[in-house]
């Protein structure tokens, strides 16, 4: 039932096909990587930079990449492949997401752009292997031109990556021995363009070893792997230990990565990120706040020129872990939200249109005016959606980004003893946005057929290692050490 090819589900996998063409051009030219030699970050002494793309904003992009690399003094960067120690190689989007004039009467011809956009780059050395990856949105207040301040945040972030690590020393390739095998999952929309990159760079170092993904939504993929129809499932939920207990069995989770799912929306002419305040949120999603010209949307958004009109609500229509991350913030938020709706992949709601996957939803919210929905924050960049900043539990409004998303699990590792199921959803702390969440991989604590068992145990080592390099390049931040350490020394016990 989940590979049945119905017009939505092609729908939806060229759609991922389309989300994935980042992880295409980071993978790209792979051949050049080969002759690179360092083995870790800290070894880069010479880099060479790969051109972005072909336009203007690309061009600037990388001519500003580079003179700052070069006034820094911490990197030789050399003018061909060969001469390079790692290669920084990545893609861009810049766009006008509206226009804005102090004059309501100037004509269009006067009005100034609004301009949005990310980098995202990764670093490859020796084998083609991962050394680090980064993804860059504007600065909220910034003075300069989006090409400089992209740039700029991508190089100081990368210098101050610059140090030692101890990063573990490559693995054997198990995977790679004389049986192929065939590795089946299914489930979360939230990760996929991040799973399905990591599964194309493992299989180009373990030929031997086939991963197929269906991202059908965390409950579908829950399902799966209860029935047995899988051998791992993605999911933004963790299953309860009563849920195990009626299925009979049990499932180990593996955190893979942490995400954020944001407000996302589409009005014309609004000249900045909207603040939301977790009130707004619940009211909105309640039907309680129908007018985006409402009292409390302009309380926290002075002299915005909110539309006075309807605002059109979207949510997921199917079983989503990314509902449940956006329910479970609003329970804990809102007394009225957790006692009325509730938490769950599937909730009754009391307004709006249900689209199917994160992809559905950030294209209807794109060809819908004056709506709000809510997806991952790599799907907001990639339908090149305004999304806004949330007020956290410090009383900050703030806006998701590798950073902010980190801070929201800074706390989490003192609960992560010995079970990994946490949620991380309104942490307290400055800095920390608050709709953030771990998202898990799920497998039988007996790991299944003996064949696969040596690839899957390889692929998840893989995973909390070099793949940890890889998830920034997306929009996604890496797993914090001391969990990704115990996730290994708890995985050393399966084998």
């Amino acid at each position: 039932m989940a590979h049945s090819q119905t017009p939505s589900s092609i729908y939806r996998r060229n759609l991922f096909l389309q989300l994935a063409a980042l992880s295409i051009l980071i993978l790209a030219a792979a051949s050049n990587a080969r002759a690179q030699s360092a083995d870790s970050l800290s070894h880069v002494k010479k880099v060479y930079v790969e051109s972005f793309g072909q336009n203007d904003s690309a061009s600037k992009l990388r001519e500003r990449l580079i003179k700052q690399l070069r006034k820094s003094g911490k990197l030789q960067v050399v003018l061909t492949p060969s001469e390079s120690d790692a290669i920084l190689k990545g893609t861009e989007s810049i766009w006008v997401a509206g226009y804005v004039s102090t004059d309501p009467r100037a004509i269009s011809t006067a009005r100034q752009p609004i301009i949005h956009g990310f980098l995202s780059v990764e670093i490859v050395g020796k084998d083609n292997e991962p050394l680090w990856s980064y993804l860059v949105t504007p600065s909220k207040f910034r003075t300069a031109s989006i090409t400089q301040d992209l740039a700029d945040q991508l190089v100081a972030q990368l210098l101050a990556a610059l140090q030692p690590t101890k990063d573990k020393p490559p693995v054997s390739p198990v995977a790679n021995g004389p049986v192929e095998v065939n590795l089946i999952a299914a489930g979360a929309t939230f990760p996929a363009p991040l799973y399905l990159k990591w599964f194309e760079a493992f299989q180009q170092r373990y030929p031997r070893a086939h991963i197929s993904y269906n991202a059908v939504g965390s409950e579908a993929g829950l399902r799966l792997i209860v029935d047995g129809k899988v051998d791992f499932a993605a999911s933004d939920v963790p299953l309860s230990t009563e849920k195990m207990s009626e299925a009979k069995a049990s499932f180990l989770h593996f955190p893979t990565v942490l995400g954020a799912v944001v407000p996302i929306y589409n009005l014309k002419g609004v000249d900045r990120n909207l603040n939301f305040t977790p009130e707004v949120l619940a009211e909105i999603y309640l039907g309680k706040i129908k007018n985006w010209n409402d009292p409390k949307i302009r309380a926290s958004n002075h002299n915005a020129p909110l539309p006075n009109s309807d605002i059109i609500v979207i949510h997921r229509s199917d079983g989503s872990g990314t509902t449940f991350v956006w329910t479970d913030y609003l329970s804990k938020v809102s007394p009225q939200w957790k006692s009325a709706v509730g938490s769950g992949t599937t909730v009754n709601w009391p307004v709006g249109s249900g689209a199917e996957g994160n992809d559905a939803v950030a294209a209807m919210v794109q060809q819908t005016p004056n709506s709000i929905g809510y997806v991952e924050l790599v799907y907001a960049l990639r339908h090149q959606l305004n999304f806004g900043a949330v007020r956290n539990a410090a009383g900050e409004f703030v806006q998701a980004d590798l950073t902010s998303v980190t801070a929201a699990a800074s706390g989490a590792a003192s609960a992560m003893i010995t079970d990994f199921r946490v949620s991380i959803t309104n942490p307290p702390g400055k800095g920390a946005y608050p709709i953030a969440t771990f998202t898990w991989w799920l497998f039988p604590a007996e790991l299944g057929p003996a064949a696969k068992k040596p690839a899957f145990l390889e692929l998840l080592q893989w995973m909390l290692t070099s793949g940890q390099k890889e998830c920034a390049a997306l929009g996604y931040a890496p797993l914090p050490r001391e969990i990704a350490a115990r996730e290994l020394q708890s995985l050393s016990t399966l084998k």
